[in-house]
């Protein structure tokens, strides 16, 4: 986008400090919270609700990830002992009138004001849209009792055929999304039935095959009125930042259904099929047909797409590797050895 075709509405001017003035008058943004796993959908759909005159977002925030692992061991790995950190903030809050409860209200407020320092002003909510929030699901429900929750669901091949192309040039690296293709699967339909009564669910199909039907019924739970720009011109949006992905925005200029059966050129080979064959045997009838798919009938389409060999042999190697690489946790390993020609920080331990 050109600058003389930027809406002046949606710039966002740099901001040095607060003006105390104004901050009154600045009234707090409510959040919405697009919960999803990696390659569902959720730049589209973020797209289409920045549009609203009502929504203003940033690409991928990721802020509530390190609030809340002030609080968590599990998962976080530091060269400052996680553990010892969560004792500390423990017995900080303790000492606390209110204990936990105050120090977690003084992280939800750092994050509105932050959300609020962002939006533009007279924006009524902010959109966070960062997928790995599937890892923190309970402590989001518990920091915000008056947010929006937006779950969003896509075929699960769709998923998978798009987690290679769109990173790794259709090469199997699939292992490097394993935290999200099982614990954040689990993670995100615990929380679906955990808090459906808070939450509302749409299907990224659905979001193609009926865009303005489907956004009506968002629209309905957000208490907002539909606007029809945001299904007309949701690709004019400009996010800003590094994070997000522009990938679907530049190949489709609207909402076409040109991404629904894609997934098929990319798992033709047996190695491919095979192994998606067991995934969806994982998924299960019961979770799959919850959000709306068939179980029977993905394996069919599956079955019965065009065989192809491309890729087998290196699928194969990739796939060897991944094993390696998950059990030793290379990822940890490659960072140590990084550290190696800095002798100086090679210390004998006698």
């Amino acid at each position: 986008m050109s600058e003389t075709e930027r809406d002046p509405e949606r710039e966002t001017k740099p901001r040095t400090a607060r003006d105390p003035v104004n901050d009154a008058a600045q009234k707090p943004v409510q959040p919405i919270f697009l919960l999803s796993l990696p390659r569902s959908g959720s730049t589209l759909l973020q797209r289409i609700l920045a549009k609203h005159s009502a929504i203003d977002t940033a690409a991928e925030p990721w802020i509530l990830l390190p609030l809340v692992s002030t609080m968590r061991s599990e998962g976080v790995y530091t060269n400052y002992d996680q553990n010892a950190v969560v004792d500390a903030i423990r017995d900080f809050y303790t000492a606390m009138p209110g204990g936990r409860a105050t120090f977690t209200g003084a992280l939800r407020d750092l994050a509105l004001r932050l959300y609020t320092d962002r939006a533009r002003p007279g924006a009524r909510y902010f959109l966070d849209k960062t997928p790995r929030y599937h890892l923190i699901l309970d402590e989001i429900f518990e920091l915000f009792p008056d947010a929006r929750f937006v779950f969003l669901w896509r075929n699960p091949l769709s998923v998978i055929a798009s987690m290679l192309d769109t990173w790794h040039r259709g090469h199997w690296y699939l292992y490097f999304f394993k935290i999200d293709l099982y614990e954040g699967f689990e993670r995100l339909m615990a929380a679906h039935e955990k808090y459906e009564n808070r939450a509302f669910s749409i299907r990224y199909e659905d979001i193609i095959s009926e865009p303005e039907l489907s956004c009506k019924d968002l629209c309905r739970y957000l208490d907002i009125p539909f606007e029809p720009a945001m299904i007309d011109d949701f690709q004019s949006v400009d996010l800003g930042g590094e994070m997000g992905d522009p990938t679907g925005v530049k190949a489709y200029r609207s909402i076409s259904d040109g991404s629904l059966d894609k997934w098929k050129q990319s798992l033709r080979n047996p190695i491919r099929k095979g192994w998606c064959q067991r995934y969806l045997t994982w998924l299960g009838e019961r979770r799959l047909a919850a959000l709306g798919y068939d179980l029977d009938e993905l394996r069919t389409e599956l079955h019965t797409i065009p065989f192809s060999m491309k890729r087998a042999g290196g699928d194969i190697l990739r796939m060897t590797y991944g094993l390696v690489y998950q059990f030793l946790e290379l990822r940890l390993l490659q960072d140590k050895l990084k550290r190696l020609p800095q002798l100086k920080r090679v210390h004998p331990h006698l």
